[in-house]
């Protein structure tokens, strides 16, 4: 820490500023691996306890991650999609500037369970089309859905391509159902092994889960998802409008 020798800001302050700077210039670059720590306890010339501190407050400020039994990587820049109104993955990763693809896992009849029934108002049992789909962005493995449509509609969906064509856009522009709302519950999870394996991260790794139930007219259920975000890769981002004031009700 020749250069530094002056300054009175902690050493530890100082290596994670030349880190910083290096990340952002690019000299490191997203994905690449991070100098070993013997390399950066000789080149800063500083102790392991301080290159120590200073990973961790990478860590904490998102610019690197470790990978188990790998290392620890410069962090890819988190995609930041806007809940503002319904839209597929595909929409939301043009919109970003992202490439989109997907990967078929399973599709397939399957009996309704109580919770896809509730979402489809369907009789609990009632055949309906399950298809599990990896989503990329830029071939990264961002989502793992599983998507249950009405049997009907759901067969006429699980001929099609769905690797090259998204759900939604056949709904709408090839078996004319509109989509007019959706609800959404969104939750903190952890990978579980199927889930782990789709997205290619450790079991019980940080996942967004989303729970969304699309309807049509007349507010016709026609499609629930369970979407499983990598909590390392997504942060969601909305805007709200405050409402007219309440007034206090009672003495």
């Amino acid at each position: 820490m020749s250069d530094h020798s002056g300054s009175r800001l902690p050493l530890y302050v100082q290596v994670e500023d030349a880190l910083t700077a290096r990340i952002a210039s690019g000299a490191l670059p997203a994905g690449c691996q991070l100098p070993s720590e013997e390399s950066l306890v000789d080149e800063f010339n500083v102790s392991r306890t301080t290159i120590r501190t200073t990973i961790q407050n990478l860590i904490r400020l998102g610019l690197v991650e470790i990978r188990r039994g790998k290392g620890t990587f410069v962090a890819r820049p988190k995609i930041i999609p806007e809940l503002t109104e319904l839209t597929g993955f595909v929409e939301d990763m043009q919109v970003l500037g992202r490439h989109a693809t997907a990967r078929v896992l399973a599709k397939k009849v399957v009996p309704a369970s109580a919770s896809v029934a509730r979402q489809l108002a369907l009789p609990c049992g009632t055949p309906v089309v399950q298809i599990h789909r990896v989503r990329l962005a830029d071939g990264v493995p961002l989502s793992f859905d599983e998507t249950y449509l009405p049997e009907a509609l759901g067969r006429k969906v699980m001929a099609d391509d769905l690797e090259s064509e998204p759900i939604f856009s056949l709904l709408e522009q090839k078996y004319s159902t509109p989509l007019v709302e959706a609800e959404y519950q969104m939750e903190a999870s952890i990978a579980d092994p199927d889930v782990a394996t789709a997205l290619a991260v450790s079991v019980g790794s940080p996942i967004f889960l989303i729970e969304r139930t699309s309807y049509s007219t007349n507010h016709q259920p026609v499609d629930y998802e369970k979407l499983h975000y990598r909590g390392d890769y997504i942060r969601f981002k909305t805007r709200l409008a405050r409402g007219a004031p309440k007034r206090p009700t009672g003495a």
